[in-house]
């Protein structure tokens, strides 16, 4: 009777419709129990892994700031993370999928709490038509979360905390959710053909455009630059942001993985294995080719370099996880490590200073990755994904902009160079990540 029953559950599975639609507002019918339960099931899994990346960007920030600010990057990851989870909920959540319900039909969409389904579903009938409304918030909450991360890193060393934590609220309650939906939540950048899996574009460079605009009102850091050279600035801890590198990688699968939306069917649950490998090879590319050009360039193997690779060839491949093969999956990954060895050093000729490499990695790895697309996909135009790229980078680099320099006109965004000289930690924090070591 055991094996009758698992055999009559997997026919079941797999007589379900496939409707794996990459992060698209559903308009499908709704669907058996089983199919709802295994899409929400894989929304919460998936979820709690992109949730996990936090510990990674915290990590890899911790390691790559030196030891005199360390408890100060601790510090904003925690609050940005709290942040992102109520302005989400605010506001974010509806503004992303208004569903029926823009405010401005395909551009703004609907203002409002979220709510979720009642306890106890087993006594309500639901209309749901591939998850649950908590499961579906949950793992889209992440995305918003990994947005703000990416800002705080490439600021690191000299922003005050309370700018940078009100930058945050308007980034996770307005800018992202509101060019998220036009993509996602079935805005115009949507409707005119934009493909992007997972959010090369939409989670990725929307971060690095943030982050852009800031270090460029911001200024660099003190003794970076020095007399037409750059004075390299080491971290405190290369162990550390190793192990924030492998936490990010393991939770790039949650993030694209998930993005599948549906693992309802035979087809899907192969589809998301497909993109878990495909994630994975790209990662790998992105690293051996940053550790073979700076040993090319350098004559030296450069660790910090080798880590913002896997990274750059995470972010490369977000875009289209799926269609390509492992091969082409790792070049596209590989060429992701090439951009952040020549945008690193790029930045800092025009003394754009960014603390962890954020900004080659996110920002300019997410272009390719978005453009990339059109190379596997034959649904994507190039066209068509360079001018969603130029419409999210002009409207979030542009808002990001006006309400940096609104904190800089009113309450400041800089430290005093006294300030930044002894550590924001002790400046801004009165603690230290390590009190028994002096200060570096």
């Amino acid at each position: 009777m055991k094996t009758l029953s698992k055999l009559g559950l997997t026919a079941a599975i797999i007589a379900l419709p496939s409707m794996g639609l990459a992060q698209e507002a559903d308009t499908t019918p709704p669907m058996s129990e089983v199919g709802y339960i295994l899409n929400t099931f894989m929304f919460l899994v998936t979820g709690f892994l992109v949730m996990w990346m936090a510990a990674g960007f915290t990590m890899l920030e911790a390691g790559l700031v030196r030891t005199k600010n360390v408890t100060m990057q601790l510090t904003k990851n925690m609050a940005l993370f709290s942040i992102a989870a109520i302005m989400y909920y605010l506001i974010g959540y509806n503004l992303m999928y208004p569903g029926d319900g823009w405010s401005m039909d395909g551009v703004l969409g609907a203002f409002g709490l979220t709510g979720l389904e009642p306890v106890g579903l087993a006594d309500t009938e639901t209309d749901l038509t591939y998850a649950s409304v908590g499961s579906d918030f949950f793992f889209q909450l992440m995305f918003c979360a990994t947005t703000a991360s990416i800002v705080s890193g490439t600021l690191a060393e000299r922003i005050k905390l309370w700018p940078f934590l009100i930058f945050t609220v308007v980034l996770t309650g307005l800018i992202y959710p509101i060019q998220a939906s036009w993509k996602w939540g079935g805005g115009f950048l949507d409707a005119g053909g934009f493909l992007d899996f997972a959010g090369s574009t939409v989670v990725h460079s929307t971060g690095g455009w943030a982050a852009l605009a800031g270090a460029l009102i911001l200024g660099p850091r003190l003794g970076k630059y020095k007399e037409g050279r750059v004075v390299p600035i080491m971290g405190s801890n290369l162990p550390l942001a190793t192990l924030g590198t492998f936490i990010l990688w393991l939770g790039w699968f949650g993030f694209n993985g998930g993005s599948q939306l549906y693992m309802d069917t035979a087809a899907n649950v192969a589809d998301i294995s497909r993109i878990f490998a495909n994630t994975n090879t790209a990662a790998a590319g992105g690293a051996i080719a940053a550790l073979i050009l700076t040993q090319v360039l350098y004559k030296k193997v450069d660790l910090t370099m080798v880590l913002n690779g896997a990274l750059a060839g995470l972010v490369s491949i977000t875009a289209e996880p799926l269609t390509p093969g492992l091969g082409t999956a790792t070049l596209i990954g590989a060429v992701g490590g090439v951009i952040v060895v020549f945008a690193v050093p790029f930045l800092d000729k025009l003394k754009i200073d960014d603390v962890v490499g954020a900004i080659p990695v996110h920002l300019f790895a997410g272009i390719w990755g978005t453009i990339a697309v059109a190379f596997t996909n034959s649904d994507a135009s190039i066209g068509t994904q360079l001018y969603s790229i130029v419409v999210v980078g002009i409207f979030v680099f542009v808002v990001s902009a006006v309400i940096w320099f609104i904190l800089k006109m009113t309450m400041g965004i800089r430290v005093s160079e006294e300030e930044e000289i002894n550590g924001l930690d002790m400046a801004e924090l009165g603690m230290e990540a390590y009190p028994e070591f002096s200060k570096s």
